[in-house]
């Protein structure tokens, strides 16, 4: 038994569960079997240095752990799930800057090549400094950025720019920046529309602050360059509003849900379709979004649901307001589950939750089993508290 603090300031008792779930005990099936059915991204989190300079403040530089960091993306290729690389679930913009996402980016394609994983990388403008620009600044910026993923051999993801938010000034330069940059393009790439509950410097993206206004912009970049868009990536946390852009959605156009709270229902479709995904908390809970799809390629929806369902809860726990902070709760996730041995993370962001935030998010990680080993997460939790003056 170990007492977990409330948002109330009491302490109460809870009973760690004493086996991992079946999918979180044993091999990797999907290692053999990846999902088919849908692809899946999981939005893979960084691993600090502890030991380093940069850990620990949000002025210096970036340290993160290199071995753990992609170790952990070795543990999502082994669930056959792909890996978003350099992506805001990485700390992009908070803690990690484009130096070491650029090295990031290069040693991540280099692993998935040596282990036969699927990446796409994140290019963005966070070299430029804060506020707004001229257009041919930010457009040079994503060109630079661009050139690392391809050079990498990963699929690029075009994130949303802080920089071009601060300087377009209507929707015409969003479409002049965007088609600028898929003409160039070598390949196929995922477009971001990532929504200010993630970032509040992205308010009025597209042009617009009318969300159906920026749609109709985001789909007419889309529709002007036939071929160059493979997906798009959505992460407003509204479900009517992904569900309507995707049957607008060009044929062979995939919307990958980036929707934290609503994804077993938009990745399992309607009648008229589904989302793929490309999700920050597929992170933590990779061996059961595994687990789902391969039942959703079997036909078993309800199956898929029955796995999926109950981790819905600790996905909108993880991701409530400030919705930014939630990669704290993935990376104490992920230390508990024995990926690395700290709860340090670049930019000193392990401080960003309180301690009963912290708690439920042990408390319901625990309840579905996502623990490979229950008495080592258990011991780590007790030593957290023990830091914060709880004793037991």
């Amino acid at each position: 038994m170990i007492r977990l603090p409330d948002e109330n300031g009491a302490l109460r008792p809870y009973e760690p569960r004493a086996e991992p779930a079946p999918a979180v005990a044993g091999p990797p099936v999907a290692a053999d079997r990846p999902p088919a059915s849908r692809t899946v991204f999981a939005a893979a989190h960084v691993t600090a240095d502890p030991f380093r300079e940069g850990s620990g403040g949000p002025e210096a530089p970036a340290a993160p752990d290199w071995d753990a960091t992609l170790a952990f993306r070795r543990h999502l290729w082994s669930h056959g799930l792909c890996v978003a690389e350099a992506m805001d679930t990485a700390q992009r913009g908070m803690g990690l800057g484009w130096p070491e996402a650029a090295e990031l980016i290069e040693r991540s394609a280099a692993e998935a090549k040596s282990v036969g994983g699927r990446i796409a990388c994140g290019v963005g403008t966070d070299q430029l400094p804060p506020g707004a620009h001229a257009l041919g600044r930010v457009r040079a910026a994503y060109e630079e950025q661009a050139e690392v993923v391809q050079k990498a051999g990963a699929q690029p993801i075009v994130m949303a720019s802080r920089a071009l938010a601060a300087s377009a000034r209507g929707p015409e330069e969003y479409l002049e920046v965007y088609g600028h940059l898929l003409r160039q393009s070598e390949r196929p790439v995922v477009l971001h529309w990532l929504g200010p509950m993630f970032d509040p410097q992205l308010k009025g993206y597209w042009g617009s602050f009318d969300l159906d206004e920026a749609t109709d912009t985001f789909l007419r970049i889309i529709g002007q360059h036939p071929g160059k868009v493979d997906g798009v990536k959505v992460s407003l946390l509204d479900a009517g509003r992904e569900v309507a852009l995707r049957r607008r959605l060009p044929a062979g156009v995939h919307c990958y849900t980036g929707d934290d709270f609503h994804y077993p229902d938009l990745v399992a479709g309607d009648e008229h379709g589904y989302s793929d995904a490309l999700l920050g908390v597929f992170d933590p809970l990779a061996p059961l979004a595994a687990e789902a799809v391969r039942l959703l390629d079997d036909g078993d929806t309800l199956g898929f649901r029955a796995v999926l369902d109950p981790t819905v809860a600790l996905a909108r726990h993880l991701f409530e307001a400030p919705t930014r902070y939630y990669k704290t709760g993935v990376v104490l996730l992920a230390w508990l589950a024995g990926h690395q041995d700290h709860f340090v993370m670049v930019g000193g962001m392990q401080s960003a939750r309180s301690l009963p935030h912290l708690a439920r998010a042990y408390e319901l990680a625990d309840g579905l089993g996502l623990f490979p080993d229950p008495g080592l997460a258990e011991e780590r939790m007790r030593g957290l508290l023990a830091v914060h003056g709880v004793a037991h």
